[in-house]
């Protein structure tokens, strides 16, 4: 029997491809200020997502480079709070 192989994504802050199962799905959910970020850790909200290690290294990568709203084709920046109390607890 053949093996399937595992999807892989690449990680918004550092570049680097992992397993899906290792990174988490960030989704933009819309609000009447504009965009916010939101963690989706079962993968199963509507929607374009990110995908990006649940390490604040790489958070603090992705808001640098500005890359949430390439990868989830937003105009303007995404507010990422709600995204960064997840990722310190």
């Amino acid at each position: 029997m053949a093996r399937r192989a595992l999807p892989e994504r690449t990680c918004v802050g550092c570049r680097r491809r992992a397993p899906a199962s290792e990174l988490l799905r960030i989704v933009a959910v819309g609000n009447e200020a504009g965009f916010s970020l939101r963690p989706d850790p079962a993968r199963r909200m509507p929607g374009r997502g990110a995908n990006m290690h649940p390490d604040p290294a790489c958070f603090a990568q992705a808001v640098r480079r500005r890359a949430f709203g390439r990868a989830l084709r937003l105009a303007g920046v995404p507010d990422d709070g709600t995204l960064a109390e997840y990722l310190t607890r």
